[in-house]
């Protein structure tokens, strides 16, 4: 902790780049934060809720809250675990400690995630939502959801470097972890039969952390609090503890 406070302009730095990067050339810059997850939102609430016609209170404010989970979530996972490639001169000629560059994609999705939480705060008033005070939980959530992901990301940016595959893989993985998450369906739609592969998705925890405050308006019980807590600790010990070992090799290949 200490090697990285001495190294916090260059995080910031990192972070600043990150933003720019991600939204250059756009016109509307920043602003996709907001609309992205919006207009996904409405096509999702066509589909499900006129179409499949499945019952769920406010569905909009549930589809929504599910959307900037996992647009910040997928979207950490693939810029950290691409974060060395895409600095492999500096990684190999800056004598920093390389985590640096996973840390700054993830923070970085956190400012963006905090930004798209402004139109779905929006949302629960235009809708009538009720806003309860469990909401002052969702700092805790965010950090949470963001230890996961840079756990994820530390291990898999060595491993991208190592193994150029791994990008690929993790693509398909994600787009399958996405389906396997209710991030815009109620697990209570799926078969019985099929229900295990939901809960023994550990991503769905994270989620369920996220979404409570804002759409159940209630703090997670604290069972369920202490199953993420310890899923976000085993993935954050197994992604520094590989890390660290890769870390002197990761040069080489980058």
């Amino acid at each position: 902790m200490t090697r990285f406070l001495q190294y916090r302009d260059l995080v910031q730095v990192l972070v600043a780049r990150e933003l720019k990067v991600r939204y250059r050339r756009t016109a509307l810059g920043f602003l996709w934060t907001m609309l992205q997850p919006l207009l996904t939102m409405a096509v999702l609430h066509v589909v499900f809720s006129k179409v499949f016609r499945f019952d769920v209170q406010n569905y909009a404010v549930y589809a929504l809250s599910g959307i900037l989970f996992w647009n910040f979530f997928s979207q950490s996972i693939i810029t950290s675990m691409n974060s060395l490639r895409t600095h492999a001169s500096l990684v190999s000629k800056l004598p920093v400690p390389k985590a640096v560059f996973p840390v700054a994609t993830v923070i970085a999705g956190v400012v963006n995630l905090v930004l798209a939480l402004v139109p779905l705060f929006a949302l629960l008033l235009i809708s009538g939502h009720d806003i309860s005070p469990a909401v002052l939980f969702l700092p805790v959530s965010i950090l949470l959801a963001a230890l996961f992901a840079l756990g994820a990301g530390l291990l898999l940016s060595p491993l991208a470097v190592f193994f150029v595959d791994v990008v690929e893989m993790v693509g398909v993985t994600m787009t399958l972890l996405l389906y396997l998450t209710p991030v815009f369906y109620p697990m209570a739609i799926l078969p019985e039969r099929y229900l295990f592969l939901v809960r023994l998705n550990p991503i769905r925890s994270v989620l369920e952390v996220f979404r409570d405050p804002i759409y159940y308006g209630k703090v997670p019980p604290l069972s369920h609090l202490a199953v993420t807590v310890a899923v976000v600790a085993i993935a954050l010990v197994v992604g520094i503890v590989f890390f660290r070992r890769s870390s002197s090799r990761i040069p080489f290949y980058a």
